[in-house]
């Protein structure tokens, strides 16, 4: 199944996507959850009343809605760095031999079609594709042969970095964590559609293809990695995990190709779908509530 949160002009709502158009859950299933994490975490209730309704009558089509990032406002979103061998070999670094995490705001998290902010205070703003894994079930110290019940569904993601804000301590926090700086979505695919460590990933600025991998190629796949971090911490429903990126990021051309307002930055992960983010010249702006 693919599920996203849409709008038509009032509320946003989940929706079943079939075929370029949407289910509306709720005009189906009045009782069912009205945020995705709640859904989540309801699924095992949910699941075989949402399959029973895949062949209703579609509502609407997806161009005449707005799609919003498939969980809105995540509890944890979680990413990991230097996780494909070309990624790490194009600044000549050695691959890793543990997993190096870092965690990205949840304010950072925007739409899949939504703009992606060119910071005012840098110009050093870069793009990595990503595949998203989001947490399914509430969990601690997950061994890997059990890492693959935890997943509830992937997303496409890019992890938007500012480069000089990333390098200028040994924390990455800051330089990840910009607002609009993790677009997700369009929606997501529930874990047993695809198989996570085969799917095709790539990114186009413009048009022009940057970045072209295979999620084979990753140096720890993503049930390696949920053994990694349930380690640490408690996952919960809703919970993003960016797997990390491959070569060809705008850092590692000579000289650097950062993105420039205006620019167009496509991610397309084969079997989920493609997001597609423009860059907009943010203004410098106090708030204070």
């Amino acid at each position: 199944m693919k599920l996203a949160v849409f709008s038509d002009g009032g509320p946003p709502r989940i929706g079943l996507v079939v075929n370029e158009r949407v289910v509306d859950i709720l005009r189906r299933l009045p009782d069912a959850p009205r945020d995705m994490v709640s859904l989540i975490a309801q699924w095992p209730t949910f699941r075989p009343r949402l399959e029973a309704v895949l062949g209703a009558d579609t509502d609407v089509k997806l161009t005449d809605l707005t799609l919003y990032p498939p969980v809105l406002r995540p509890s944890k979103v979680f990413a990991i760095g230097l996780n494909y061998r070309d990624h790490c070999t194009e600044f000549g670094l050695e691959i890793p031999t543990e997993q190096i995490w870092f965690s990205k705001a949840v304010t950072a998290v925007t739409g899949p079609f939504d703009a992606i902010d060119l910071p005012a205070v840098s110009e050093e703003l870069d793009y990595e594709c990503e595949l998203v894994a989001v947490i399914g079930k509430r969990c601690r110290n997950v061994p890997r042969e059990r890492a693959a019940e935890v997943i509830f569904g992937y997303c496409v993601g890019n992890d938007v970095s500012v480069r000089d804000w990333q390098s200028r301590t040994s924390q990455w926090v800051l330089g990840k964590s910009f607002d609009t700086h993790a677009p997700i979505g369009p929606w997501i695919t529930t874990a047993g559609e695809v198989n996570p460590h085969e799917l095709d990933i790539r990114c186009y600025v413009n048009g022009e293809e940057r970045q072209q991998s295979n999620t084979r190629n990753m140096v720890f796949d993503c049930f390696a990695q949920i053994a990694c971090i349930t380690q640490a911490v408690t996952l919960e429903p809703g919970d993003l995990l960016f797997t990390g990126t491959c070569g060809g990021g705008g850092a590692s051309f000579k000289p650097p190709r950062w993105l420039k307002a205006g620019d167009v930055v496509k991610v397309a992960i084969s079997g989920l779908g493609a997001i597609v983010n423009r860059v907009r010249a943010a203004k410098f702006v106090t708030i204070i509530e």
